[in-house]
């Protein structure tokens, strides 16, 4: 191990442990938000830590007393089954399945652990999509469909969560480069609504307005309704949906949001002032409208995945990947900046001014999965 990457703030914490885990660096984050009112690491973020130390070995994590600097020295990934985290419910469960699932890629065995808490709110991708459009991105990285899986137990919104999904995730030797830039055309569209501890008719509503929208222009539109109680229901009440676009060349694109009907804000406090919540047909528009929106931008993925599709593509064997977005999100351009910083991989960015879509290309880092047993 060289000496340690030194880096600052609290923005792309995720991507930097996930990058800095993948390529056996280690870093020190200095200024962790050293002049906000509450500085140092949130909730979120230690859970974060917390559940890279449970699939992980000899990670080395310390952290000063004010909670505004982190050594990290990455441990061997090492997956294992029957594993258990508890999510904080600062942020959904969705924050922390992205660097999870691309860690657990490369364990030494298969990944089946529980994450519990929160499994839908507006600020991250909700489980669903997860579960519709994530899962189906790695696998044209030739991860296989076998072992790969979320299931969703129990539904949980803020504040106080109850939610619970199992995740599997097989290992793999490497991931193959990609040659994907044809978009294809929108041939059907899926998705769900669900409810938990409210009326039913919130997702009647949602299911109504989005196919109210979708209906003028294809005919293949299926809206599930997952109304969960009891149990299943977590703690809090809430309603929320997910919709998934699917082209004729298997890209999908999503758009979803949750409405909690206690919000908190960001510090955990329950949001008195709460702004007036739309009607529940509104939303139902509102994310139809945004999914259209997203595959208007043209692009093998909506705006919130291209972060994960730059990771997989430069940590593919050393071959030419080539994949075309949308217009670059800010969170797409900063995982470029730190793939190349911990990753050494450089994309060509190519902007295809017919089609306003941005095209890049890269040689994968050829990451090797050392551990694995040779099958």
């Amino acid at each position: 191990m060289g000496k340690a990457k030194k880096v600052k703030g609290s923005q792309c914490f995720r991507q930097r442990l996930l990058l800095s885990t993948l390529s056996s660096t280690r870093i020190t984050i200095d200024d962790i938000r050293s002049d906000d009112m509450i500085p140092g690491l949130r909730p979120h973020e230690i859970s974060l830590l917390r559940l890279i130390e449970t699939v992980t070995e000899d990670a080395v994590v310390e952290v000063n007393e004010t909670g505004t600097q982190l050594k990290y020295k990455p441990g061997i990934i090492m997956g294992g089954k029957n594993l258990v985290h508890n999510c904080a419910l600062s942020r959904s469960i969705g924050y922390y399945l992205e660097p999870l699932v691309v860690l657990a890629l490369f364990g030494k065995k298969p990944l089946s652990i529980r994450l519990r808490g929160i499994t839908n709110d507006p600020r991250d991708p909700s489980v669903d999509t997860f579960r519709s459009t994530t899962l189906q991105i790695l696998k044209r990285f030739g991860i296989p469909e076998e072992g790969l899986d979320l299931k969703i137990e129990s539904r949980g919104v803020a504040p106080d969560g109850g939610g619970e999904v199992l995740l599997t995730v097989p290992t793999v030797k490497t991931l193959t480069a990609v040659h994907w830039v044809e978009e294809g055309m929108v041939k059907r569209i899926r998705g769900s609504t669900f409810s938990t501890r409210v009326t039913t008719d919130f997702e009647h509503s949602m299911r109504f307005a989005a196919r109210g929208i979708f209906n003028n222009l294809l005919p293949d539109v299926h809206i599930i309704l997952d109304h969960r109680a009891g149990s299943q229901a977590g703690k809090s009440p809430g309603y929320g949906i997910s919709l998934v676009a699917e082209t004729t060349t298997g890209c999908y694109m999503s758009a979803d949001t949750t409405v909690s009907c206690l919000r908190t804000d960001e510090t955990g406090e329950i949001d008195v002032e709460k702004k007036e919540r739309l009607p529940a047909e509104d939303t139902g528009a509102e994310i139809a409208s945004w999914l259209l929106h997203e595959i208007e931008k043209g692009g093998v993925v909506d705006s919130t995945h291209q972060g994960l599709l730059f990771i997989l593509c430069a940590s593919c064997e050393p071959d030419l990947s080539k994949v075309r977005v949308g217009t670059l999100s800010p969170y797409g351009v900063e995982t470029l900046r730190n793939i190349k910083e911990f990753m050494g991989v450089q994309f060509t960015i190519k902007p295809d001014p017919l089609t306003g879509t941005v095209i890049l290309k890269c040689v994968g880092s050829g990451l090797v999965n050392l551990s694995r047993k040779l099958s």
